[in-house]
């Protein structure tokens, strides 16, 4: 086809797509038919997806699900790059889409999964009813699928109204994010807008599928008891247990967070002694700390070892507290508020669909990096509805994929439009 007539065809598909933007009540009627017959085209890949185990310590299968990816971005004709991440074993899949509008839009979703090798095995991908089964088809493998075909869709369409178009494919978020979490970051600084791809909870669960406004910060904290060691039989009342101790303490912090704002404690896991035979002379023991409030994790750490210096069950023991902060809260703001309204009339098209804004989330998520430097709107949550994430039969609504993929790309062509942003 001749330049000039691929380039009015362009046009008039973008204008085609462009046009209900105006009347918020009629669904744009290209892009819903686009979507709808996209729609076994997704099934298909997230069985790709899902027959890849993706756990975040399988360095084989986080490598195969990095090519999978990249050869899909490649395909719809961006430019690939595969960054090692700063730390860990996985890389990370970067591509490149530029345009000739003036927006700057990233996308990301994660490409590793809380699930070990072998899941397959008693967990099968499997399709019963509106439902679809596989370990990590909700988190994140869901995001990833949207992503690729929303890009199909606006790509088949001749959509280019952007500057830069980034799609992020991480390795690591289950495990904090922490190789890829200053890429994140760098990204929010360089892009108008950051579009997250986590899921959003079933229909079956919330009522209504929806976006999210804000998730939990992620911390970790450590209580350290010293005592004396001494033989456990011979001459217990020589040593100073600091396995008992740290019960003690364990019991008399459960519940500091409950008076410090912005902030959940939960106590995980747990360590003591070398030997059977001897009194322990030291005893940690590990806490999830969920965060909604930006200096929470400093007040946390004083509350609770203010409380630990308060009493003493063991003499002659001494206990300490770290706080290590890996994931800070995100608040999409009121620029995020916004976008999400906006989000809200787009389903509103679809027979008067309603969208749910969550207000907050106990999880962490890649979108607090990415809006980490207040420059980008960002908004989270653009995956497919499901349930089940970190748990056994992990599985996506398939009636979701039709709204979301509109969604998706719906927000994208209004960002490059500036009626989003």
């Amino acid at each position: 086809m001749p330049t000039t007539l691929r380039h009015l065809r362009c046009l008039s598909l973008c204008a085609a797509l462009a046009l209900p933007f105006a009347t918020a009540a009629a669904p744009d009627a290209r892009l819903l038919a686009a979507s709808q017959k996209a729609e076994p085209e997704v099934i298909e890949t997230l069985k790709d997806l899902v027959l890849i185990e993706s756990g975040s310590a399988n360095v084989e299968g986080i490598a195969k699900i990095a090519d999978y990816c990249e050869k899909r971005l490649q395909a719809l004709g961006a430019r690939t790059e595969r960054i090692k991440a700063t730390r860990g074993h996985g890389s990370i899949v970067k591509g490149t889409f530029r345009g000739t509008g003036t927006q700057r839009i990233a996308l990301i979703a994660h490409m590793d999964t809380v699930y070990p090798a072998n899941t397959l095995a008693t967990q099968p991908y499997k399709r019963e009813g509106n439902k679809l089964y596989g370990p990590g088809i909700a988190d994140d493998k869901g995001g990833i699928a949207v992503i690729l075909h929303s890009l199909k869709l606006l790509n088949d369409a001749g959509w280019r109204n952007h500057a830069q178009l980034t799609v992020l494919f991480n390795p690591d978020e289950e495990i904090g994010s922490s190789g890829s979490s200053e890429l994140l970051a760098a990204l929010g600084e360089e892009h108008d807008v950051v579009l997250s791809f986590e899921p959003t909870a079933a229909k079956a669960v919330a009522k209504t599928e929806g976006v999210l406004l804000g998730t939990s910060g992620i911390a970790y904290a450590t209580m350290e008891v010293h005592g004396r060691s001494s033989h456990a039989g011979a001459a217990p009342d020589a040593g100073r247990n600091a396995l008992v101790e740290l019960s003690h303490q364990i019991l008399q912090t459960k519940d500091v967070a409950k008076s410090v704002p912005g902030t959940q404690l939960n106590w995980t896991k747990a360590t003591a002694g070398e030997v059977g035979n001897q009194i322990p002379e030291k005893a940690v023991a590990h806490g999830d700390v969920r965060l909604q409030a930006r200096d929470g994790a400093e007040k946390l750490k004083a509350a609770l070892q203010e409380k630990v210096d308060s009493s003493r069950l063991v003499p002659d023991t001494r206990t300490t507290i770290k706080m290590e902060v890996n994931r800070p809260a995100f608040n999409a703001g009121e620029r995020g508020r916004a976008l999400a309204v906006h989000a809200q009339k787009i389903y509103a098209e679809l027979d008067g669909r309603p969208l749910q804004l969550f207000p907050m989330s106990g999880g962490g998520t890649d979108a607090a990096f990415a809006a980490r430097s207040g420059k980008a709107v960002v908004l989270e949550s653009l995956g497919l509805a499901g349930f089940g994430y970190h748990a056994r039969d992990e599985y996506i609504e398939i009636d979701s994929i039709v709204p979301r993929l509109y969604l998706a790309s719906r927000l994208m062509i209004d960002i490059g439009a500036g009626v989003a942003k």
